[in-house]
This record gives structure tokens, C-alpha cells and sequence, in this order.
């Protein structure tokens, strides 16, 4: 089974295709206008399109292990007209000092950690380089949704290419397995909540789990 690595680098064009807009583009222009300024890390940035809302005020940080998702984050970020500082890195092992950026942004990315021991470190590693009192927003897929009802939290999440299918490894989070991760690794939850698309009265169904969060 190939990892997760070599997954994205297979599907990084096609993913640039597929995926040209913010996902969560609501929740992303309200930090922006919340956050106003600062050095802005995104972990797992993909080809950046999460970066659109932060671009004109912010001094953007991408980091993803993925070189071909980079490639495709060149092409974006020259498409769109903004510049984005880009680094292949595992958020594991994040290249920056202790306590360099005002804010962090992490969608859809720490569901593909492998381990519990792991999970614990990326959110230990993603504090050690927020300032003081920086927030950060991450977004992982629920285990509650219905599509995984019954099922077991480990999966494989096919992607076809037109000559063969691939698989990425998720974890997939409850609401309460989150929460404790995070105060386990010293954060302080501001929110935790459905995505606003998700409009039923019940939150454990939703498909993602975004959490606001503060060093």
C-alpha cells in the first residue's frame, strides 16, 4: 500500500482540478476578518487554495508533504496572483522556530496522521510554533457521518485516476476524541463545530469537525 505521500503526489493535478476553491470558504473569510494581519502557517496546504481569503493582509507559510502538491501550489498561487512561502515538510517536524506565527490553519489534514502517538505530537508540534495566545483552525472529517456509520475509524478513501484507483489513510475523529487530543496537548478550545453548510439540529452527524484554538 502506498503511503499517503505518494498518494498526493499521484493525484496532485488532479486534485488542482478538482478542488480549485476553498472548501470551507465561509469559515476561512471570517478568520481572515477576524485575524485582520500576521504570519499565517497552513499545514497540509495542498495547492493553497485555503489560502485565497488570507491573501492580501497576511505573510503566508505553506507547509505539505506532498512535492507534487507544491508544484501545483506554485501554479495556483501565480494563477491568483498572491505569494505564498512554500516548504515540503511533515507536520510532524515542522522547519520553524518556537513561537513564529500569529495564526495557523490546518483543513482537512490531521485525519491522515497514522497513530496515536503521532496525533498527539502534530498538535504539540503546531503549538510549539504559534505565538503565545495565536489561534489556529483545523478542520478533520467525522466519524459520525453517515457514510461511516458501523465502520471502523481506520479507512482507506479511494481516488481514481483515469488508468487506476488509489487510496488515502484517514482517521476518522469523534467530537469527544478530538477535544481530549487537544487539551491533552495543552490547546484551548474556543469552538468546536459542524461546518455552517451543515444545518441539522444534531451536530455528531456532520461530515467535518472545525475546531477554533489557542495557544
Amino acid at each position: 500500500m502506498a503511503t499517503n505521500r505518494q498518494v498526493f503526489d499521484q493525484i496532485a493535478e488532479s486534485w488542482y482540478r478538482m478542488r480549485h476553491w476553498p472548501l470551507l470558504r465561509e469559515e476561512l473569510d471570517e478568520l481572515a476578518a477576524k485575524w485582520q494581519k500576521g504570519t499565517l502557517l497552513n499545514v497540509g496546504c495542498a495547492h493553497g487554495a485555503d489560502f485565497l481569503p488570507f491573501s492580501r493582509d497576511f505573510e503566508l507559510w505553506g507547509v505539505d508533504c506532498s512535492a507534487g502538491m507544491l508544484r501545483q501550489a506554485l501554479r495556483y498561487s501565480a494563477k491568483l496572483g498572491f505569494f505564498a512561502n512554500s516548504i515540503a515538510a511533515d507536520a510532524l517536524f515542522l522547519p520553524f522556530p518556537d513561537n513564529t506565527f500569529d495564526w495557523a490553519i490546518s483543513v482537512a489534514t490531521y485525519h491522515h496522521i497514522k497513530g496515536k502517538s503521532e496525533r498527539q505530537a502534530v498538535f504539540l508540534e503546531l503549538r510549539r510554533v504559534l505565538k503565545p495566545g495565536g489561534e489556529a483552525f483545523i478542520t478533520v472529517w467525522n466519524r459520525g457521518q453517515p457514510r461511516f456509520w458501523l465502520k471502523p475509524k481506520e479507512q482507506q478513501i479511494r481516488w481514481r485516476l483515469k488508468e487506476k484507483t488509489v487510496y488515502r489513510y484517514y482517521h476518522l475523529f469523534s467530537y469527544g476524541e478530538l477535544s481530549r487530543l487537544l487539551l491533552e496537548t495543552g490547546w484551548q478550545i474556543i469552538a468546536i463545530s459542524p461546518e455552517k453548510s451543515y444545518h441539522l439540529p444534531v451536530r455528531d452527524f456532520s461530515r467535518n469537525i472545525c475546531v477554533l484554538m489557542k495557544k
